[in-house]
């Protein structure tokens, strides 16, 4: 069963879930798909023979013994063990792994940067991602990178995995498609996907140049955050989450699979497509997500609630209700509450922010945080709107206002976040950010009852 959007050669699954085709809804469901009939083993995992000649293997994301551990069943034409050889050491160099701490670079302070400009170079999903921070160390799986990717060709019998760290895809500009080994999913700006630890997959350019932000997780995967009063509903709501159906390619051809592990990339050379699961059942898959879909809640009378209110995702830490990244997403939204100060409010705090601006206005910022650009805040350095945000929302007619064509995202970390040599020195910095707070009055009188 061929479909006409995908590359020649691979096939799926025919969807049965009506308007998403080719997706199954749901988050961390136990799905099963396959796509060839009768390809899925029913009542056991591991027959003594797989139908169509296929193996068994399972695909880990957690320990075994979790209480709720992720694994995929795959059910593939050839073992994983076929699509590796012996590795070569290759150099990535702009791709770079936490602990990156550099002597000549500080990253103590408040930045902001213009959006990277594309290149007439050809860069692929490996060679187009620049890092931008690293958190933590990736060597105790502990912590987090962003980065900046900036793609303009498609992989062509090139694959890539990571055991280091799940990738949370933000896209920016332009369309992608990750061909994975469990499903085909394409993402394009106000969407996300999710590639897990440990999966291979190839990226084509639907629509280029391509640009975005990509959060590299190394700790616990991301989860939905636990609503506690907010109940059952709104923020993001499972349904909303899409799952691809099986497909895979049975294709001989030189190949390569780059791998990164340990913040080192190596490659390895086969003879054919390792993309090759026709059927798998289990928790532990890649995912889109419609930005769109995220119903956010605020202040119905008074005061702005923290920013985690936002939050889209998490990856908890072994701290309760201290997480290891949260990815939170200030979308277009009403505000409504009374003889409050609108605008996210001063602060410094022990999380650390990187921010992305997908499009439109940022009402803290409402000058030089364009589409494209990303700006970091430091733990405990503080921060908040600049002196045009402040007086305009000091003085607004406080009636319902609806912010509109806005959507930026943030990835938290309790971790510092580490500049690396590119941000720092290569990357389009402002260099004039930090005096936005410069022409902030003093306001102070001390007689009583003046505001």
């Amino acid at each position: 069963m061929t479909s006409h959007n995908l590359p020649a050669g691979m096939i799926r699954a025919v969807s049965t879930i009506g308007p998403h085709e080719g997706y199954m809804p749901g988050f961390a469901n136990d799905f099963e798909t396959e796509a060839l009939p009768g390809a899925l083993p029913q009542g056991q995992n591991s027959p003594q023979k797989c139908a169509y000649g296929l193996y068994a293997e399972q695909l880990s994301g957690s320990a075994f013994t979790k209480p709720h551990p992720e694994r995929t069943w795959c059910y593939r034409i050839r073992p994983s063990v076929k699509h590796t050889t012996r590795f070569e050491k290759i150099e990535v160099p702009l791709w770079k792994s936490a602990p990156h701490v550099l002597a000549d670079v500080i990253s103590l302070g408040q930045y902001r940067w213009d959006p990277v400009p594309h290149s007439a170079e050809d860069l692929t999903w490996i060679t187009g991602m620049r890092t931008v921070t690293t958190a933590g160390d990736v060597n105790t799986q502990a912590g987090m990178a962003s980065h900046i990717y900036l793609v303009t060709r498609s992989m062509e019998d090139e694959y890539f995995y990571s055991a280091d760290g799940e990738l949370l895809v933000v896209p920016q500009e332009g369309r992608l498609r990750f061909c994975t080994e469990l499903g085909v999913i394409d993402v394009e700006p106000k969407e996300i996907a999710l590639l897990p630890r440990g999966l291979v997959y190839r990226v084509e350019v639907l629509e280029g140049p391509a640009r975005g932000f990509v959060c590299e997780n190394y700790g616990v995967p991301f989860t939905l955050p636990n609503r506690g009063p907010i109940g059952a509903n709104c923020m993001a709501n499972p349904r909303d989450f899409k799952t691809p159906v099986a497909a895979f390619e049975d294709r001989d051809a030189p190949s390569s699979v780059v791998l990164k592990w340990c913040g080192q990339f190596h490659r390895t050379r086969i003879g054919h497509s390792p993309l090759d699961v026709v059927a798998w059942h289990g928790n532990y898959a890649p995912w889109k997500y419609d930005l769109r879909t995220y119903s956010p809640v605020g202040a119905i009378l008074f005061d702005h609630p923290d920013p985690s209110i936002f939050t889209v995702l998490t990856a908890p830490s072994g701290l309760e209700g201290t997480a290891n990244i949260d990815f939170v997403l200030f979308r277009e939204r009403w505000l409504v509450a009374e003889n409050s100060f609108r605008p996210p409010w001063y602060h410094k705090n022990v999380m650390s922010e990187l921010m992305g601006n997908i499009y439109g206005i940022y009402d803290a910022k409402p000058k030089g945080f364009v589409p494209g650009g990303m700006s970091l805040h430091n733990c405990m350095l503080p921060h908040g709107p600049d002196r045009n945000a402040f007086e305009g929302a000091s003085n607004a007619n406080l009636k319902p206002e609806k912010l509109d064509e806005t959507m930026s995202f943030m990835f938290e970390t309790r971790f510092p976040q580490h500049l690396t040599e590119w941000a720092a020195k290569s990357a389009p910095l402002q260099d004039d950010y930090i005096d936005c707070w410069d022409s902030l009055d003093k306001k102070f009188d001390g007689t009583p009852g003046v505001k």
